[in-house]
């Protein structure tokens, strides 16, 4: 009895130092979006609209990030719960370096062609024209997040979660007064409109990687090696790769899909794009919490299968479903409660609002299914090395059925555009038997260390 409450503490313990800073970090992020709809629609809808469709720019650019700090997670998770800092180490040096690398190209890409990349999301020459204007003035934070993104990662997974969370929060307050401040002129600052909420990203960008460098540099912290980005160990890299590229594959597949919504809808019309971009802003600050649990399953569930712990992993495993499952309820009840608030969002058209109506009811019973996939498939399978899943089951669900339906819905049958968002936000719960099924089959419950091999080989090439 003594034993279950000791491991019943510790659970609480472990998962509120994760859940709390991940959810705030999580947050503060979603608030940038929240300040940027704000301020963006006192100039005009438009202005919203293409800001928003620019956005999906760093959407899949996030993509990549997730895809390759996932892989640094999976394996630096399961190594510090051995405390094996030379293979953190060594892992840190293969995900930058693929940061950095891709970073670079959407950096070049949304500085070098901005309108040509806008033209694959909008019709409208508006859109595209002020589209454009961000993307140039947002290009360079791309680099910057990518670098800071992989330590920030790390620290998460190196019980540094707060710090991590903590350096986040301050870029993003930063970006958002930042935000009022070159978008409008105020305090003798230049009125940019739309370019000056990319400077005021990039800038934000630049001072979180500052800090992030700041720390790197203190005794005794995780520490990036020129040596482990130039020259990767074959069996840490070997295994990185092994579980990062269907990760990649999946976010892929999922983002690139998910961005397809907003090119559906994009094509719709200035209102549903303005009634969408809202609608998603509200989801992300709703399920926050969600969110932070499916990160601290990732961490929590890796640490205790690195150690060894397989039945000690498998109860936290259940215990994290529940949790995210009644989390996604919660989450999607507080959007229902925004529904009759809609009539204040004067920045938007009666239609774009008569459209959010709808949007929101269909993303309350979405974050629901969209908690528990994220804890499972995002969380729990890769903490494992179980990262093929999610690539199989997001190409079918999305590319077989709701990206090709949301296509005849909106091009071929020419149905209204809610009616079109409801057809193609159905993804998550038609995933969600698959996802309990495969659960159940326990594929996850690996150690992926293998530090013996590692310390041998070191040892002979000393």
């Amino acid at each position: 009895m003594k034993k279950k409450m000791k491991t019943q503490n510790e659970f609480r313990s472990q998962l509120l130092k994760l859940v709390i800073p991940i959810s705030l970090q999580q947050m503060m992020m979603a608030l940038v979006s929240v300040t940027d709809a704000v301020m963006l629609g006192f100039l005009n809808q438009d202005a919203l609209s293409a800001v928003s469709l620019a956005g999906q720019v760093q959407f899949v650019f996030s993509l990549f990030v997730f895809a390759i700090s996932s892989g640094m997670s999976i394996l630096a998770a399961q190594y510090w719960g051995i405390k094996d800092k030379k293979s953190v180490e060594k892992i840190l040096g293969i995900g930058l370096r693929a940061m950095v690398l891709v970073s670079l190209v959407f950096s070049i890409a949304a500085f070098a062609c901005p309108q040509l990349i806008m033209k694959s999301f909008a019709s409208d020459e508006i859109l595209i024209s002020n589209g454009a204007q961000y993307l140039r003035a947002v290009a360079v934070s791309y680099f910057f997040l990518a670098l800071s993104q992989s330590y920030l990662c790390i620290m998460k997974n190196c019980s540094m979660a707060a710090k991590s969370s903590v350096i986040s929060s301050v870029s993003v307050i930063l970006n958002i007064i930042l935000n009022a401040l070159l978008i409008f002129g105020f305090a003798g600052f230049p009125k940019m409109g739309i370019a000056g909420a990319g400077v005021a990203t990039s800038v934000s960008k630049a001072v979180e990687l500052i800090w992030v460098a700041i720390v790197m540099f203190k005794k005794d912290h995780i520490k990036v090696r020129l040596k482990y980005v130039l020259h990767a160990d074959k069996l840490l890299r070997k295994d990185y790769w092994k579980y990062a590229w269907p990760v990649l594959g999946n976010n892929l597949v999922w983002g690139i899909g998910f961005t397809m919504y907003s090119v559906i809808l994009g094509h719709l019309g200035s209102d549903a794009t303005a009634a969408n971009s809202i609608a998603n802003i509200i989801k992300n600050l709703a399920i926050c919490v969600c969110q932070g649990i499916a990160t601290a399953s990732s961490v929590m569930v890796g640490a205790e299968l690195g150690r060894g712990a397989l039945e000690k992993a498998k109860e936290y495993g259940s215990r994290l479903c529940r949790i995210s499952l009644i989390g996604g309820f919660i989450s999607g009840g507080l959007i229902l409660c925004i529904i009759p608030f809609v009539p204040l969002f004067g920045s938007i058209s009666e239609t774009a609002q008569s459209y959010l109506k709808v949007m929101l009811v269909v993303s309350s019973y979405y974050v629901v299914g969209k908690a528990m996939n994220m804890t499972v498939i995002s969380g729990i399978f890769p903490s494992g090395g179980d990262s093929k899943f999610g690539l199989k089951c997001d190409s079918i669900t999305m590319w077989c059925v709701t990206v090709p339906i949301g296509l005849l819905a909106a091009f071929v049958f020419r149905l209204s555009p809610v009616i079109v968002y409801v057809m193609i936000n159905i993804d998550e719960i038609v995933k969600l038997p698959a996802v309990y099924i495969h659960y159940q089959k326990h594929l996850w419950l690996k150690n992926l260390t293998n530090s013996d091999v590692i310390e041998k080989k070191s040892a002979a090439s000393v």
